[in-house]
């Protein structure tokens, strides 16, 4: 995604913690970490605007398969920004998520508290 060794390494150190919320139609993942909090608002199949982490405003699109929810990020094409997919699947203990970008791949794993 282009993101530089310092926030990477900062990125890996925190303990995040993650929000998911219905609210009629409308989902809500904030996610908490003490360097910074990010939430994203969303109707399932409905396009919308996202600010990532790191800055990057990008189109995403969340999807519901069963008791995983798909996420496509779309970067923007004139900045030669990478498009991203992240599914988190829900147990009834954890959720763990993958996010790939080419051929990278991320796996993270989130207890239920």
């Amino acid at each position: 995604l282009g993101v530089n060794i310092v926030s990477r390494k900062l990125a890996v150190a925190q303990t995040p913690t993650v929000e998911i919320t219905l609210d009629g139609d409308t989902y809500t993942i904030k996610q908490t970490t003490t360097v910074k909090t990010t939430e994203i608002k969303f109707k399932l199949g409905e396009e919308f605007d996202e600010t990532t982490a790191d800055g990057r405003l990008v189109k995403s699109t969340v999807t519901l398969d069963g008791s995983t929810l798909k996420q496509k990020q779309i970067g923007d094409k004139e900045k030669k920004e990478k498009d991203m997919t992240c599914d988190r699947v829900f147990s009834d203990d954890d959720m763990t998520m993958t996010c790939k970008v080419d051929d990278i791949v991320c796996k993270r794993v989130y207890k239920r508290q």
